[in-house]
């Protein structure tokens, strides 16, 4: 039996003592890569002792539909960032909002600690979570940065524990900003990062960070099957999300109680009622009692606009409906048949899912 080294010659090539050497690397290219490993390595230092891994448990109540009534387990793991040295942890919620309110949510931090913590609130809108270690300690945490400040092609380092793999990182760099996703409610999540830097199950929730060590992202998606197609929400974002979770537990959006759909506007209709918008949002059904009704929205009513914010589809209507809503009166600018109307609506908090 011929023993061949691994680095010998192989179909033809050089045997191993005559293998031409690798050409040098140029001085300025050297320095650039120097320069590159410098910026990755200050960062993780920096950044990485933050990074969490996340283990989420749940059971949900006994059910006779289910095989002898037992409980069934639910949750998961994933990464998240420390973002307050007191303990509060921010992820994703799709890792620990999941399970529930009742969750036992294990942190391992970068030096080996294992905690508990639990839930102090989630925004499936925006697939984010609020988690609090319930033990007294000071931790590590990462500063959120601006992501408005983000440019293509920036550098971006991501840390968090794929595939199980603790502290693992990749580097990419931005891909694109202002992306949108649907969130597992069916709202758009707006604003999103797209970088190529590489992530896979276990990197939710867990940073994107620029070259300056400042959280610009919470690392969120993939698209299966793609190569470097992977997405972040907006550290922004995450910065008032992060916010209302600390004041109400819950993010409070405003809620009109009606059903629309986006609808094209035709170019006779749009002369003659004055507008520029080639669509809109049709209102299809409106529920009884709601502030919709109370202001006299009728079903195929067209909404044109809210307090002069042009309404284009129902997204927009969406995201206008903002917390700072709640209870005040806004103006909804309306085309019925061939009138156009002003209705003033006092919008209400929408109620959370069961």
């Amino acid at each position: 039996m011929r023993i061949i080294p691994l680095n010998a010659g192989l179909g033809g090539g050089y045997p191993a003592a005559e293998a031409p050497s690798p050409p040098p690397v140029a001085t300025e290219d050297q320095a650039l890569l120097d320069a590159y490993s410098r910026a990755v390595i200050d960062v993780v230092d920096r950044v990485g002792p933050a990074v969490v891994g996340l283990a989420v448990r749940s059971s949900t109540q006994p059910s006779p539909a289910r095989r002898g009534g037992q409980e069934r387990a639910r949750g998961g793991t994933g990464s998240g960032v420390v973002v307050a040295p007191d303990g509060l942890i921010l992820t994703n919620s799709h890792v620990a909002g999941a399970a529930g309110t009742g969750a036992r949510i294990a942190v391992t931090t970068a030096d080996g600690q294992d905690l508990r913590a639990r839930l102090v609130g989630d925004d499936p809108d925006t697939d984010l979570a609020l988690i609090r270690v319930d033990e007294a300690v000071t931790l590590p945490a990462a500063p959120l940065g601006d992501s408005k400040r983000l440019k293509r092609g920036q550098l971006v380092i991501a840390i968090g524990n794929p595939l199980g793999f603790e502290s693992t990182v990749t580097t990419g760099v931005v891909s694109a900003l202002g992306r949108s996703l649907r969130a597992s409610t069916g709202r758009l999540i707006d604003d999103l990062i797209q970088t190529d830097a590489a992530l896979n199950p276990g990197n939710s929730g867990g940073p994107l960070v620029s070259s300056r060590g400042e959280v610009v992202g919470v690392n969120t998606a993939v698209i299966m099957g793609a190569q470097g197609i992977c997405f972040a929400v907006a550290a922004n974002t995450a910065s008032f999300v992060l916010g209302e979770l600390v004041r109400h537990g819950r993010v409070r959006r405003a809620f009109i109680g009606i059903s629309a759909q986006q609808t094209a506007i035709p170019p006779r209709r749009r002369h003659a009622a004055e507008l520029a918008q080639d669509s809109a949002v049709m209102v299809s059904a409106v529920e009884s009692g709601s502030a919709a009704d109370r202001a006299g929205l009728r079903a195929g009513d067209i909404v044109l606009s809210l307090d002069g914010q042009t309404i284009t589809g129902a997204d927009d209507l969406i995201r206008a409906l903002t917390g700072e809503k709640i209870g005040k009166s806004v103006a909804f600018d309306v085309l019925r048949g061939t009138e156009r109307l002003t209705l003033a609506l006092m919008p209400e908090e929408r109620k959370r899912a069961a």
